[in-house]
């Protein structure tokens, strides 16, 4: 028996790529930053968008992307009898939103967060370096695939169902 045909008999199912309610988006965020490269290459990588970053296109962009903030923290949660940091918790924040040129809001600001433990041991201080590298990377991973569920999830309002006075 194939291994795809037993997937699919127990429901397994791909991620599908979404579909988004836009064509074009403005990406108001820095695209030289980790994050921004990250986030424009898995916008770009649906086929179905255009991200542009000029700001003379922001008016004409069918959706305007911001990211308002992101914030890396290292907090010390652990120490030996010497006062010796022994875990570390990395911490990953960004709040972002979505709007239309006319300033529609389609997505509030909201903030997504992830956090990771790591033993620290001075020994092993490039290699815990390392992987600390590593920890924010796949946060940031997770942040912009959750960014990008967002962004597939999104119902424009329905310019339709706007309220408007009868006449007598």
């Amino acid at each position: 028996m194939p291994v795809a045909a037993g997937l699919s008999a127990c429901g397994f199912q791909l991620r599908a790529v979404g579909d988004y309610p836009f064509k074009t988006l403005y990406a108001n965020f820095a695209i030289t930053s980790p994050l921004g490269v990250e986030l424009r290459r898995n916008l770009l990588g649906t086929g179905r968008i255009e991200v542009w970053s000029d700001p003379s296109q922001m008016l004409k962009a069918d959706a305007i992307l911001d990211i308002l903030g992101e914030e890396r923290q290292q907090v010390v949660v652990g120490i030996n009898a010497l006062g010796q940091v022994r875990e570390l918790q990395l911490r990953l924040r960004v709040r972002f939103r979505l709007r239309t040129p006319d300033g529609v809001t389609w997505i509030d600001a909201v903030e997504l967060a992830q956090q990771r433990d790591l033993s620290f041991t001075e020994t092993a201080a490039l290699s815990k370096e390392i992987e600390q590298a590593m920890m924010y990377r796949d946060m940031q991973t997770d942040i912009v695939q959750q960014i990008m569920r967002r962004l597939a999830m999104v119902k424009p309002p329905n310019k339709a169902a706007t309220f408007s006075p009868a006449k007598p």
